[in-house]
């Protein structure tokens, strides 16, 4: 007679049980990657330019033949050369190291900008669509009047009573995506919150912190990351913007912003690089976020994935 097994508490099948979740999380991002290689050649790209840009701005000091503030009075809008490999602005400084330099300022704000952001949208949609009634009710109209008020109106505000300081900066730009990324969230907790293994905790008797950390922020990970990642493109270009407008990060921080305005503006016919160089960059760090981002999206999202 075959011998039958009880399982008890405290018997190993919650341990057994996270590994095999942790195995399968592991697997389906390994499995994302594979895809991403062999299917979508422009996400690739896009993923090889942020990893040049990335370590580009970790060794700036290695990279940069001369500091990006270290003016050289005798080397003054000199073309690019061999010395000089982007050229230099109209008081000597080296574009090559400002550029490097500045890759370090434009992915800082980027990603602390769009972390802060990513975290608080994901806070208040999942808070929203898990609960609904009136806590959904009052926080979507909260939702309503932040997009109601015009993005780039409320960054210029936001600069201008607190001081374009970096860190102001960043709180600025986080502010930027929170509504719209709040509502996609609340979108895709709404998707997973009567699925039957939520119904299944519930009647265990899980408490909502439970559910929320275990069952709903997973299943709603691979839709912040795929935000995070096209968020990217435009907090940049909005801090390239504010740059541009003299409201960005203050000098002597390099920036490929305030690297477009002044000089570059004034000196654009006479030395052209002094605006390609900066733009060529700005144009690729938009172009691989919103590449990676558009192929996460496909991958990630399981109704878009196509079937052979």
């Amino acid at each position: 007679m075959a011998q039958e097994t009880t399982l008890r508490p405290g018997s190993g099948v919650a341990p057994l049980a996270a590994s095999a979740r942790a195995r399968k999380s592991h697997s389906i991002w390994v499995d994302t990657l594979i895809r991403l290689v062999r299917t979508k050649p422009l996400g690739l790209a896009g993923g090889i330019i942020i990893l040049v840009l990335i370590l580009m701005a970790i060794f700036a000091p290695l990279l940069a033949q001369y500091p990006p503030a270290e003016i050289h009075p005798r080397f003054k809008l000199i073309g690019p050369s061999g010395t000089w490999w982007f050229g230099t602005d109209n008081l000597g400084r080296d574009i090559f190291g400002r550029i490097v330099y500045g890759a370090r300022v434009s992915l800082k704000v980027g990603f602390l900008a769009v972390l802060f952001s990513i975290v608080l949208a994901t806070a208040i949609g999942v808070i929203s669509g898990y609960f609904g009634g009136a806590i959904d009710t009052v926080v979507q109209r909260l939702v309503d009047a932040m997009i109601a008020f015009p993005g780039l109106i409320l960054i210029l505000l936001i600069v201008a009573i607190w001081g374009n300081t970096l860190n102001n900066v960043i709180l600025a730009l986080a502010f930027f995506g929170i509504a719209g990324n709040s509502r996609i969230m609340r979108g895709a907790t709404l998707a997973v919150r009567n699925q039957t293994y939520m119904e299944a905790a519930r009647a265990m008797g899980a408490s909502h912190t439970r559910i929320i950390l275990l069952h709903v922020l997973p299943n709603v990970a691979a839709t912040a990351i795929t935000l995070a990642t096209l968020g990217l493109g435009a907090v940049i270009l909005a801090e390239a913007s504010l740059g541009f407008l003299g409201l960005g990060v203050p000098p002597p921080n390099p920036t490929w912003g305030n690297m477009l305005s002044g000089q570059a503006r004034q000196f654009m016919v006479q030395a052209p690089w002094l605006a390609i160089f900066p733009g060529v960059f700005l144009s690729l760090a938009i172009f691989g976020f919103n590449m990676l981002g558009d192929a996460l999206r496909d991958l990630l999202d399981p109704r878009l994935r196509g079937s052979r």
